[in-house]
């Protein structure tokens, strides 16, 4: 959801369509119903008018969220678009579906699942909902621990990398439970598992790891994260468990990396989360979340109810949703299965290394993303004293493509980068065109006089930086300070949250 804001003086009426002025000869108020109906061509086109303006999702290259599908599945998703999911007993088939995805995506993860057993997850609108659940999970289970053993069970906190998306932010202050973030450093934009043991202490719900930074892409080493938190746990005689954030890369490691032991195949993961709309090729509005077994699901969380025909357990945190999504994450797991998603992400990763070899050629940029991981490419460039990342952003947006420029979290806030995010329908050729358009707009720039250097509060600080260092070390120093301010300057402009979109 975003929140509603207006400008401080609008129109207060829409322009009048010139499709749409065949049917219509009054202007639309704009923050009011009119008070007459209109012809349904007539509203068509008035929408139409004003959605020209928006970016061709097919270029939107900041997001991690599916914008292709085939044609097959949009017609099952148009077909029940009308179906609330909550209604279980009306539409039993379609909950029988959910289930069948959720046994799917629990075997792919190795969850050890015996004889006649079905897995222990559920649908939800994306992996921030699916997050808000497994944290609560672990906050219920911790409270009942603390509690049968008369200790304070009012400080949780959670352990986290400072990369982390923004939904754990949003459990952290919905929830009540304090955030505690390991800082990353210039190079190592990742959270690291030592530092990140060091910090858990009794009160600690959990360790949540992210399977692809929304940074960089990288995946984090959770099996080391399981290897140290076990010993610690040995050690204090606490049972600190772990979450995999595998929101990105859940639909990535099974396929092309199946020997990194990150999933339940690790005896302190207890529940994954996946965003079935990324990576699971499903347009926006689908994540999954699985638990390694019913106890570590608390029975209390999950709720039961009969005033839809029959009884239905439920753990979510809204209730009506579509069930289109899910549907069409079915067709995808059955229609593609382990060959067809293991093909798609083997060529977003080709696709991924040949738009980071023609970056890299460009010799202006340094790529900081690594090659394992999920199939992106973010870039800082070398040298940002005549113009900086914001600006090629900027300028990329007259040939039609958005890629997100953002600074590091701390402590790396003084490194400013480009994120293009490869996608199935991110071809071979978009990749080739992007590049050029890349190149093209470095030109333009190098033939402008620098926006920078014109600002005078940058120029006096490097001044005075350069003036307090005399010897070529500190010289060093004091460039890296002025490159420091450069990017602060720059994030005034930069409105958006950045690590983007979950």
């Amino acid at each position: 959801m975003v929140l509603t804001t207006t400008n401080p003086a609008p129109k207060q009426f829409v322009e009048s369509s010139t499709f749409a002025s065949r049917y219509v000869r009054q202007p639309l108020p704009r923050f009011q119903m009119p008070e007459t109906s209109m012809p349904k061509e007539a509203a068509y086109q008035v929408i139409t008018d004003e959605l020209m303006l928006d970016g061709n999702p097919r270029l939107n290259l900041a997001s991690f969220v599916t914008t292709w599908m085939e044609p097959e599945c949009d017609k099952l998703m148009m077909a029940s678009i009308n179906k609330n999911y909550v209604d279980m007993d009306e539409y039993p088939v379609t909950t029988e579906l959910q289930n069948r995805c959720v046994n799917m995506i629990a075997n792919l993860f190795n969850a050890p699942i015996g004889s006649g057993e079905a897995a222990v997850g559920v649908g939800t609108v994306g992996s921030s909902e699916a997050i808000m659940l497994a944290g609560l999970a672990f906050k219920r289970k911790w409270q009942q621990k603390m509690k049968s053993q008369g200790k304070p069970y009012d400080k949780p906190n959670i352990v986290t990398g400072a990369n982390v998306q923004v939904c754990w932010e949003k459990f952290a202050r919905y929830f009540e439970v304090e955030l505690k973030e390991v800082k990353l450093k210039e190079g190592y934009y990742v959270m690291d598992p030592v530092k990140a043991v060091e910090m858990v202490d009794e009160n600690t719900i959990c360790v949540a790891a992210i399977l692809g930074s929304t940074l960089t892409g990288e995946f984090e080493n959770v099996k080391l994260l399981n290897e140290l938190l076990t010993k610690k746990n040995k050690e204090t005689g606490w049972d600190t468990p772990i979450h995999v954030d595998a929101a990105s890369g859940g639909f990535i490691a099974p396929f092309v990396y199946p020997k990194i032991e990150w999933d339940f195949r690790l005896p302190l993961v207890k529940s994954i989360n996946v965003s079935g709309h990324k990576y699971g090729l499903v347009y926006a509005g689908i994540g999954w979340v699985v638990w390694r077994s019913k106890e570590d699901l608390p029975d209390d969380l999950v709720f039961h109810i009969n005033y839809l025909g029959s009884d239905q357990p439920t753990f979510t945190l809204n209730f009506s949703k579509g069930s289109s999504q899910i549907i069409a994450q079915y067709y995808q797991l059955i229609r593609l299965g382990f060959e067809g998603y293991k093909s798609i992400m083997e060529n977003c990763i080709g696709n991924a290394r040949i738009l980071k070899e023609g970056i890299e050629k460009t010799g202006r940029f340094e790529v900081v993303s690594k090659d394992v991981g999920v199939p992106l490419v973010a870039f800082a460039l070398k040298d940002s004293t005549k113009y900086t990342v914001f600006q090629i952003s900027d300028a990329l947006r007259k040939f039609g493509w958005i890629v997100p420029a953002y600074t590091m979290p701390a402590d790396a806030e003084h490194i400013a980068v480009l994120r293009v995010v490869v996608r199935e329908d991110f071809s071979c050729s978009l990749a080739e065109r992007l590049i050029s358009h890349i190149q093209e707009v470095l030109k333009e720039l190098d033939s402008l006089p620098s926006r920078i250097v014109k600002d005078s509060h940058v120029v006096t600080v490097a001044k005075e930086v350069v003036g307090e260092n005399k010897d070529a070390e500190a010289a060093k120093m004091g460039d890296r300070k002025i490159q420091e301010k450069v990017t602060k300057q720059w994030r005034h402009f930069v409105k958006t949250k950045k690590t983007g979109v979950c």
